[in-house]
């Protein structure tokens, strides 16, 4: 089944050297062992975490927070695909399984979602949010106030007619389950900011109003536990970008890091006025309650387990919880950590010329990912003319322009800060480096991905003005410092603009434009997977690792 797409992006090849001409091992076909090869491009970690300084009842807490969060990613399979059971056990072999395992469906997300398993057909861009007959036209002559609603699933009545059905209702029995253990993990709670959160949490999944538990989120302080849970991002509806899937995320906060990080939230409206856009384009107040953390993360379950791995974490989406609150930024530090070692080093090692590899260091790809987290509270929420959200109007381009956009501010903020002395003894060389290899580490998330696509774009965006310079003979990547700082604020303020005047036919343009993979680029891509560089990281998961008794 195929739709028409709104835009419309090159998918990566991924090249495995392993399989390549060669015999497939006795008992294995030779489609299974490609797809093997496939699955070991994703590096198994653990996700352990120190929880020595939790209290007794904060440790009797984690088992109900992971058996909501396993619910999360069981209702996510249902929006991504349909019956995981039924998937799983129509696969002929484990490699099959597993890689179905790793993306939540047959279908490949780091390589333009298309298909692993024979016989399946081309991925619904509206997943299983909608029924797959639809039709745009349909949908857009269909009148119900509900459709657009990011808490509703598009349904066929028995009469075959559209209807929007709320998130409680079609996952009923697994949401107020859900509900019912966040009520038992609350009354556990001794923080009473995070009692109050998950209590609103608990009915926000029984009503679908979201809004008041975001602010009780926002207003938590000094809790040390943190539990994401619910619909939260738009990425899996590639539709009409409406859609919020069910994810969650189990944190356990480092105080102390968490404090020294907390100075530079209170610089936000001062960097808000340095950003380089005329004055309406940056007229907005960003929220003065915004919360900078650092975190160790011991479980991913649904949306954000779904192909590539997120690192950090800007909450809520909700452009009037930001306008009052701001937003709170979470560092994973130990996803981001094996990210580093295992994918990121090693990627600078073959394509970043030797004079510059000592530039590629974890604190700049940690201040590179921090500062990407506080510039998605930074810009404009709403178009200039009041009318509509910047996310409304750019419909379903406006994910992979808000990455870029906080990709590149990011930057600029870690050179506003230099200037500042916020930052002492910073070497921008070792943002600029890093943030270059970040780059092929994340184009790799290809077409499917609002983030890859932000990375195309830019990698373009910098390739035309010089930022980088590439030597055809050997194949490596060299930064212009003075050129790059010229083209992240150039980019900086292509993006504001595209935002502050919700023009989507300029962010659609751009994303068809630039955010393509030319032969070239496809060529270092390869090289990348010949040489057997994880293309991201997997987990082991759950209350055991923690040594903790599963509930």
């Amino acid at each position: 089944m195929k739709r028409g797409l709104l835009f419309m992006l090159a998918p990566i090849t991924v090249a495995l050297a392993s399989c390549g001409g060669g015999t497939a091992p006795e008992g294995q076909t030779e489609a299974d062992t490609v797809v093997a090869a496939k699955v070991a491009q994703f590096v198994k970690v653990p996700l352990k975490a120190d929880i020595t300084h939790l209290s007794d009842r904060e440790k009797q807490m984690l088992p109900l927070l992971f058996e909501a969060a396993q619910l999360m990613d069981d209702i996510f399979w249902l929006e991504a695909y349909g019956d995981k059971e039924e998937l799983l056990n129509s696969l002929p072999s484990e490699a099959e399984r597993e890689f179905a395992l790793i993306n939540y469906g047959p279908w490949e997300r780091l390589n333009g979602n298309i298909p692993f398993v024979k016989g399946v057909d081309d991925k619904p861009l509206g997943a299983n949010f909608y029924p797959e007959d639809m039709t745009r036209e349909e949908y857009e002559a269909w009148d119900d106030p509900q459709k657009d609603s990011q808490y509703t699933v598009i349904r066929r009545d028995a009469e075959g007619k559209l209807i929007a059905v709320p998130y409680h209702e079609a996952f009923k029995d697994k949401i107020e389950l859900a509900a019912t253990i966040l009520d038992q993990a609350a009354s556990l709670a001794d923080d009473k900011g995070l009692k109050n959160y998950l209590t609103k949490r608990a009915e926000a999944l029984r009503t679908d109003n979201y809004q008041p538990s975001d602010f009780a989120w926002m207003d938590m302080k000094s809790n040390r536990l943190d539990f994401v849970v619910g619909p939260i991002e738009n990425y899996e509806d590639h539709l009409f970008g409406n859609k919020a899937a069910h994810e969650a995320f189990i944190l356990i906060k480092d105080m102390e890091w968490s404090q020294r990080l907390a100075h530079y939230m209170a610089l936000l409206p001062r960097l808000q006025e340095n950003l380089p856009v005329e004055p309406k384009y940056k007229a907005e107040k960003p929220g003065s309650d915004s919360d900078l953390g650092v975190y160790d993360v011991v479980f991913y379950g649904g949306d954000c387990n779904a192909g590539s791995k997120t690192i950090a974490i800007n909450l809520p989406n909700d452009a009037e919880v930001q306008l009052q609150k701001g937003s709170r930024k979470l560092q994973l530090r130990n996803a981001m950590q094996y990210k580093f070692d295992r994918i990121m080093k090693p990627i600078a090692d073959l394509l970043i010329v030797p004079e510059q590899r000592e530039h590629v260091k974890f604190p700049a790809f940690f201040e590179n990912t921090m500062f990407h987290e506080v510039a998605h509270g930074l810009g404009v929420k709403n178009t200039l003319d009041g009318k509509r959200t910047a996310r409304e109007a750019l419909g379903a381009s406006y994910s992979a322009i808000e990455e870029g956009k906080a990709d590149i501010l990011g930057i600029f903020m870690i050179e506003q800060l230099t200037k500042m002395g916020e930052l002492k003894e910073h070497e921008m060389m070792d943002n600029y480096v890093t943030f270059l290899a970040g780059i092929f580490r994340s184009v790799r998330f290809g077409a499917a991905s609002a983030h890859g696509k932000a990375n195309m774009v830019r990698f373009h965006f910098f390739q035309e003005r010089g930022a980088f310079t590439r030597d055809s003979a050997t194949g490596l990547y060299q930064v212009n410092g003075e050129k790059m700082r010229e083209a992240v604020e150039a980019l900086a303020r292509e993006l504001l603009v595209l935002q502050g005047d919700g023009n989507a036919e300029g962010a659609a343009k751009m994303l068809a434009e630039q955010g393509v993979i030319d032969p070239e680029l496809q060529g270092d891509l390869d090289r990348i997977n010949e040489a057997n560089i994880p293309i991201d990281i997997r987990f082991e998961q759950g209350p055991a690792l923690l040594g903790l008794e599963k509930k």
